[in-house]
């Protein structure tokens, strides 16, 4: 006999009546338990939704064993995300995140306990961030609430819950449970159509035709987050000496960025869900004076005097200037910065702004070679995009041909596109001149 085999513990659990098979559960049953666990709502859905597909291989990279997804749904406070005091609001969504991180837990535990694996991955952070500037996030909380119809997504692309509107937060636990039951289905759009969100976004990252300008968003909202904190750091190591710093970073921004680190990540804006009147419980007052509410919702927000970060030449820094002449425009670099080849050509459409592409059309071939080799085509047609992989058929405005590492070089200013093409590796065939309205579309 082995010594495991008179180990006290091997014993113990050999010892023990067989375990009965894990039956499912009903969405009842789950909602009880994640109810008791303090969650607002709840609903499960399976691994295999068809909405689900690209999540499906993250969840199963950090749980073998996860069969569905449980969507977990935490209401915020109105009042404190519409405060034009942002500390107010900030206060309420770190709050509120770490609440629902606790409601996850409580149920994963409780899942756990009845037999079935679970695990609650962040609300928020921390995240992979090994893998950035890919996906750092290990499963898509908002995906995952509106295939479980917990809402909808709205023109602002944050979920709209048909009771409590915009102002949620969200939460997934993957298990290894199934159900027995689907969700019913969300018979209608919670969002009224108001487009109050576009009105109140201060870098116009809300298009009304429905176009979203991710990285007008991403450069103001989340300016003290991640690549923006990076961003920080290097004007820290570019400075020559304090003053040099000074001048560069105002001190109400270094400040701002030691809370963000003392105390977590400050958004700067988040006005789409602040002015958002859709849901059942925060209708009401949209309902009765739209007048009233523009003014005791909308316009301090969009009164308020404040900094807004834009890259230059970006569309966001034009609509600071046209729509919001008494803010402070402060002109950043991009916080998307491409590290290979191929991330770059998916950055594109969110890099892309139309109205340096207005008024022209050219198609572009990129064929990089080396360890980062990538084949791909890219057509400006008047403010629209369009990426492809491979080479199309049909003869370019301009071909590009150069080595991948090199090409990113480039992008990230590293080296110089002149002095590269008067040495031969890079190697640019057809109309030179729009390299340059090409780079126009995607300022850095």
């Amino acid at each position: 006999m082995s010594k495991l085999d008179t180990h006290p513990s091997v014993l113990a659990v050999r010892q023990r009546p067989a375990a009965a098979a894990h039956r499912s559960l009903s969405l009842a049953e789950l909602r009880a338990l994640a109810l008791e666990a303090g969650a607002d709502d709840v609903s499960a859905v399976s691994l295999d939704h068809p909405e689900l597909a690209e999540e499906k291989p993250h969840a199963l990279a950090a749980m073998p064993s996860a069969r569905s997804f449980i969507a977990l749904v935490q209401r915020t406070l109105p009042s404190d995300i519409r405060s034009p005091k942002r500390s107010v609001a900030n206060h309420e969504f770190h709050g509120t995140g770490r609440e629902l991180d606790e409601i996850a837990r409580r149920l994963a535990q409780e899942l756990t306990a009845r037999g079935h694996a679970a695990m609650n991955p962040p609300m928020a952070f921390p995240m992979e961030m090994s893998e950035f500037p890919g996906r750092t996030w290990i499963v898509s909380h908002k995906r995952v609430a509106v295939a479980a119809q917990l809402g909808r997504m709205g023109l602002h692309r944050n979920v709209i819950h048909p009771r409590l509107g915009s102002f949620v937060l969200l939460g997934t636990v993957l298990t290894s449970a199934e159900f027995e039951d689907e969700p019913p289905q969300l018979a209608f759009d919670p969002c009224v159509d108001c487009r109050l969100c576009v009105a109140a976004c201060p870098v116009g990252a809300i298009e009304p035709d429905g176009g979203f300008r991710f990285s007008a968003c991403y450069d103001h909202n989340y300016r003290e987050f991640m690549s923006g904190f990076s961003d920080f750091v290097e004007q820290v190591v570019e400075s020559d000496d304090k003053q040099d710093f000074r001048e560069r970073v105002p001190l109400n921004e270094t400040v701002s960025t030691w809370q963000s680190l003392a105390y977590g990540p400050n958004y700067k804006a988040a006005y789409c869900i602040a002015v958002c009147p859709a849901g059942e419980d925060v209708l009401g007052p949209f309902l009765s004076s739209r007048a009233g509410f523009l003014d005791d919702v909308v316009r301090p927000l969009t009164e308020r005097v404040e900094t807004v970060y834009a890259v230059r030449g970006s569309d966001a820094a034009a609509h600071v200037v046209k729509r919001f002449p008494h803010k402070r425009l402060r002109l950043v670099q991009s916080s998307l910065r491409p590290t290979d080849a191929r991330a770059f050509f998916r950055a594109l459409p969110l890099l892309f702004q139309r109205g340096p592409a207005r008024g022209w059309t050219a198609t572009f071939h990129f064929e990089l070679t080396g360890e980062q080799a990538v084949r791909a085509t890219v057509r400006i047609d008047d403010g629209t995009l369009q990426v492809d992989e491979g080479v199309l058929n049909g003869v370019p405005d301009l071909r590009v041909e150069t080595e991948g590492t090199l090409w990113i070089d480039v992008v990230n200013r590293r080296r110089n596109p002149v002095l590269a093409t008067l040495a031969g590796r890079l190697k640019l065939r057809g109309d030179r001149g729009l390299l340059e309205r090409f780079s126009a579309c995607f300022p850095r």
